[in-house]
């Protein structure tokens, strides 16, 4: 059911790589609540998802662009300034990737390099962007930029490795950054910390599915889906949350405040019994 909730609104939607990804049910979520949007990857995630079919299916455009480059953002914010004809009023940053989670690298013998890589694609891009938009003042008052976060950006979780690390960085930008962009241009930022969530970027953590599996156990509700999520994001774009900034909003079915569940217990006490 739509409720118009975004009708007249504009905005950049960086991430949708195929159908299993967040950035694109909020794409589908926010067509239809009434928004328009530019979507937005990098050259090499274009070759190999199917954005372009997005793109086509809402009658808009794809401009590529990589997030850690600012050259790129502000190519990409001005042509989206000039396609709508004016500033725009929301913006998702779901962008991240660990070349030491590709790599199997643990967390204790990781490569520098690629830690480096890490915190730029998956964190300081998320500065990037709201500088760039700053900059240019791209984005109208009481604007929404929401980024996508997880909850071992405070606790930590085993093979997560140092994408925790540029979640927890993530967090902070958006406290900091929220603060100016808050107090002089009434645009808010927030991140929401979903639950593990079956994308073509989380599953290339190691054990992804008994994470998931684990969050469904745990979680009163249950694990939220990339469409839950989608909905979510659409409530922090819309005029109903114009008071909501430097959040970080847990949006996991109740995982966030569990301790332990009975059906966690029973699963656990079922292996330990069968060690025996």
């Amino acid at each position: 059911m739509s409720y118009n909730l975004l009708k007249g609104k504009k905005g950049i939607i960086f991430g949708a790589l195929n159908e299993q990804s967040i950035a694109w049910k909020t794409a589908e979520h926010a067509a239809a609540e009434g928004a328009e949007f530019v979507l937005t990857n990098t050259p090499a995630s274009m070759r190999f998802g199917t954005i372009d079919a997005l793109a086509e299916k809402y009658n808009t455009i794809v401009i590529p662009a990589d997030a850690t480059n600012i050259e790129d953002l502000e190519n990409l914010i001005s042509k989206t300034m000039e396609h709508f004809g004016g500033k725009i009023d929301f913006v998702l940053h779901s962008i991240g990737m660990s070349p030491n989670v590709r790599k199997e690298n643990a967390y204790n013998d990781i490569n520098y390099n690629l830690y480096h890589q890490t915190l730029d694609i998956s964190a300081i891009s998320f500065h990037k962007i709201l500088q760039a938009c700053y900059k240019m003042d791209a984005i109208n008052e009481w604007g929404s930029v929401v980024a996508l976060s997880y909850i071992a950006a405070e606790r930590t979780f085993c093979n997560y490795n140092d994408m925790a690390d540029a979640k927890s960085m993530l967090e902070s930008i958006a406290r900091s950054f929220g603060y100016i962009y808050g107090q002089e241009k009434h645009v808010r930022i927030n991140t929401i910390s979903q639950s593990p969530t079956k994308t073509t970027a989380g599953s290339g953590i190691t054990g992804f599915n008994n994470l998931v599996d684990y969050a469904e156990m745990m979680s009163p509700l249950g694990n939220a889906s990339a469409d839950d999520c989608a909905d979510y994001i659409i409530t922090l774009f819309s005029d109903l949350t114009r008071k909501v900034t430097m959040q970080n909003l847990f949006h996991d079915g109740g995982f966030s405040n569990m301790g332990m569940s009975i059906k966690g217990m029973e699963a656990i006490s079922k292996g330990l019994s069968e060690k025996k």
